[in-house]
């Protein structure tokens, strides 16, 4: 069979591997470099599993930036284009999954269209009144960003927004592809796939949100952070998991999830989802001033990626941080080994992490590392398990 995914990021490479186990995949995307790096067998991003996967050389992908060889004669055509979040318009931007569907209805009308890209509630059903002749289907995906290809091999749950036969083929694909033989799997109507996947990150959201304001209730009358969670955790209904502090929720998915539900809300009453969002604003902000009370000098900013094992740092917490520290006229130099650039934001770039710790008389780290432990006594962070 073949299949063409649209979109080569962590969520269209990983979905293309899969995929390729067992099928034709002709994974495609506008970015040349990336393509290339596919085609050499390289994994573009981060992520261990994908890097094993592609070198094996034994899938069945071919990566292209030739949208329309890709599209013909493809049965299922999986959509993974990036649709950011404008706050001019306060929704997801859905352009690129738009197009997409637009030529999958004039390449290859008998095609089955699966979007993975996150879309608003709601987005699907008009998609399908915009193109009447083509089968739409969205299925949710439940990655973590650095071990994306992992979760579809081992996926917590396979949802698919359509409760017929298409919807049924296209789990069994996923299920075909994954190493697990009990994959819970569940068909839905595509608008209650849609909000499946924007409540369960606002969920995620809420939680590192309540966390962290346990932690800045610590901070501020001098409490044992770690202790009251260890104790909060014991309660088997709340569990010792996913209660790690940090500077507040970040990278691609969470702040643009959440604020996509709570538009989503515009006329339906509630109160928790609009506090989920301004919380992390809250949490980043008592951060900054708890390291501006330290009258620093100069502060380094200890890796900008959004998480261990990741290259990605969009939205990452520690910038909102930075960016307030700056306001203040304090200056800021970042470490971060992924830039190549010289600045980042109007802030010095440091290479050598030795000048870096001897210039800045606070390290700010989202996450611990033990290339720091030599200045610890310098090192603010609010990491207390050593773990994302």
């Amino acid at each position: 069979m073949k299949i063409a995914v649209v979109g080569l990021g962590y969520v269209g490479l990983s979905n293309a591997v899969v995929l390729a186990r067992h099928h034709d995949v002709w994974a495609v995307d506008l970015d040349v470099e990336r393509v290339a790096a596919v085609a050499r067998g390289e994994s573009p991003v981060a992520d261990p599993e994908l890097e094993e996967y592609l070198g094996r050389g034994d899938l069945g992908l071919t990566a292209t930036t030739d949208a329309a060889a890709a599209i013909v004669d493809a049965e299922f055509v999986v959509v993974a284009t990036p649709t950011n979040y404008d706050m001019d318009t306060n929704a997801f931007d859905t352009s690129s999954v738009e197009a997409v569907i637009a030529s999958v209805a004039d390449l290859e009308p008998s095609s089955t269209v699966v979007i993975k890209s996150t879309v608003p509630v709601g987005f699907t059903r008009r998609m399908r009144e915009a193109h009447p002749g083509l089968a739409l289907v969205f299925s949710p995906e439940f990655l973590r960003e650095g071990r994306a290809l992992f979760d579809n091999l081992h996926p917590s749950r396979i949802v698919v927004g359509e409760r017929g036969e298409r919807g049924r083929r296209f789990a069994d694909l996923l299920v075909e592809g994954s190493l697990d033989d009990d994959v819970p799997v569940l068909l839905v109507g595509s608008t209650e796939a849609e909000a499946i996947k924007l409540f369960a990150n606002t969920y995620l959201a809420l939680r590192v949100a309540y966390f962290n304001e346990l932690d800045t209730y610590a901070v501020s009358r001098g409490l044992d952070a770690a202790q009251i969670i260890a104790g909060v955790g014991l309660d088997p209904r709340i569990g010792d998991h996913y209660n790690n502090p940090s500077f507040g929720y970040g990278g691609y998915c969470l702040p643009k999830d959440t604020k996509q539900l709570q538009a989503n809300y515009s006329d339906v009453p509630q109160n928790l989802i609009s506090a989920i969002v301004d919380a992390n604003t809250t949490r980043k902000d008592f951060i900054a001033a708890d390291i501006l009370r330290r009258e620093p000098a100069t502060v380094g900013v200890y890796r900008l990626v959004m998480k261990e094992g990741s290259d990605n740092f969009r939205m990452s917490s520690i910038q909102g941080v930075m960016k307030r520290i700056k306001a203040k006229g304090v200056e800021v130099v970042v470490y971060e080994p992924t830039l190549d650039d010289e600045t980042f934001f109007h802030s010095e770039v440091i290479a050598d992490l030795a000048e870096f710790k001897a210039r800045a008389d606070v390290i700010i780290a989202n996450r611990r590392a033990p290339e720091l432990d030599d200045v610890a006594q310098k090192v603010y962070t609010r990491d207390i398990y050593g773990r994302d």
